[in-house]
């Protein structure tokens, strides 16, 4: 783990391009996806979170799920076309569980529609994916804090 302008990094993650949500891929294929510390951050304390129904197909760039703060409500988008496996129950029951470790706690368990690899094609991982997340800290003159 690192941080930039107190931001905690994941290099073992992987991110998408404005590094608003990770992905971890899971045991069988199936790959968790939550919300990065800058996120959390920009959002603020998060008061509700409503994931789509297991089952549901969604295409990328679609929410996986909405996030509803006192100030913001606003998706969770999905970095490649899925089926939703599961809603982290947790996160449901005591959505600030996100503020205080927003990479301990997943959002939605999800299935890509395609091969994995190629699903995981489009997003970044490790020194790049560091040095994209150090600048875009930076460059927002975002500083990340927790509840």
């Amino acid at each position: 783990m690192t941080a930039c302008n107190g931001c905690e990094f994941r290099p073992e993650l992987y991110y998408d391009a404005e590094y608003q949500i990770w992905a971890r891929v899971e045991p069988g294929g199936s790959v968790s996806v939550g919300m990065t510390d800058i996120s959390q951050t920009r959002a603020g304390r998060i008061l509700h979170v409503r994931v789509r129904r297991p089952g549901s197909a969604r295409p990328q760039g679609k929410p996986v799920a909405t996030v509803e703060t006192g100030k913001w409500a606003g998706p969770v988008p999905n970095p490649f076309a899925c089926v939703i496996e599961a809603a982290n129950e947790a996160v449901l029951d005591d959505p600030e569980r996100i503020n205080r470790d927003p990479y301990g706690e997943w959002i939605a368990r999800v299935r890509p529609a395609m091969p994995l690899e190629k699903a995981l094609a489009g997003l970044v991982t490790g020194p790049a994916a560091e040095e994209g997340f150090c600048a875009r800290c930076r460059a927002d003159h975002i500083e990340c804090r927790r509840l």
